[in-house]
């Protein structure tokens, strides 16, 4: 089984990359400004090929896409975890940051899974697609207009793949991560979510790359072909909480 990665250098990325590696996968690791980092995401999998890949140029990154898998002899299973975060208040909100946002958080991931989609429909044996969202697929945070614009279209997106791909045996879903314990979100590699404290989120703190990378894994994986155009959450509960600010307001005001 060949798995291309986006995004693999770091975070999400490389802890699905090490996931993959460990059910026995052949791995291409994309990566965008960090070509150190995917080498040693292949060390820490016990090998992959990095190859580079900008999804701010779609048409770019489907060809790098097309490359990698033909550097691995074909693609069973891609992964779109690559991607930027980025608040802007929307009254303040510039088309050319807007434009930016959608294109490498929707756009660029798009044309990678229809390359890899093509490449698997060629090759008769079926397939995993997997899109790495994000809770604010679903929930809406200020600042986050592009953003969750681009999360949530991606999130629709995946369900429009999965039912035109089925047919071929190829499955697609997403997993929305909350917050979580990577250098994307100021947290140095290495440091443990346990050590980091999130009283609003039910389980106390961020999540771990790794418990991330397990339910992508899973979706990947052989026994999840009855599972398609599907969202996993995967966030501690965070997304359980949306009224509990509300709740405790009305409770102090009721004093």
């Amino acid at each position: 089984m060949n798995a291309i990665v986006t995004g693999a250098s770091s975070g999400i990325g490389r802890a699905t990359a090490v996931a993959l590696a460990g059910a026995g996968h052949a791995l291409a690791l994309g990566y965008r400004g960090d070509p150190a980092g995917a080498r040693r995401t292949a060390e820490l999998a016990g090998g992959g090929i990095p190859f580079a890949l900008d999804l701010a140029d779609p048409a770019g990154a489907a060809a790098a896409v097309e490359r990698a898998a033909d550097l691995l002899a074909g693609v069973d299973v891609l992964v779109n975890c690559a991607g930027v975060n980025r608040r802007s208040p929307a009254l303040a909100e510039t088309l050319a940051d807007w434009q930016r946002i959608l294109t490498v958080d929707l756009t660029g991931p798009f044309a990678c899974a229809q390359a890899a989609a093509r490449r698997m429909v060629a090759a008769g044996r079926g397939g995993r697609i997997v899109n790495v969202t994000s809770v604010h697929e679903f929930t809406p945070i200020p600042g986050g207009a592009a953003y969750c614009a681009a999360k949530g279209g991606l999130g629709e997106l995946t369900k429009v793949l999965a039912l035109e791909l089925a047919p071929h045996g190829i499955t697609v879903n997403a997993v929305s991560p909350g917050e979580t314990a990577t250098p994307m979100n100021g947290v140095p590699e290495g440091a443990d979510a346990a050590g980091l404290h999130r009283p609003a989120i039910p389980a106390g703190r961020p999540g771990r790359a790794a418990e991330v990378a397990a339910a992508i894994a899973h979706l990947a994986a052989p026994e999840a072909a009855y599972t398609t155009g599907i969202t996993l959450t995967v966030d501690g509960g965070l997304s359980l909480t949306s009224a509990v600010a509300n709740q405790e307001t009305t409770r102090r005001s009721s004093r």
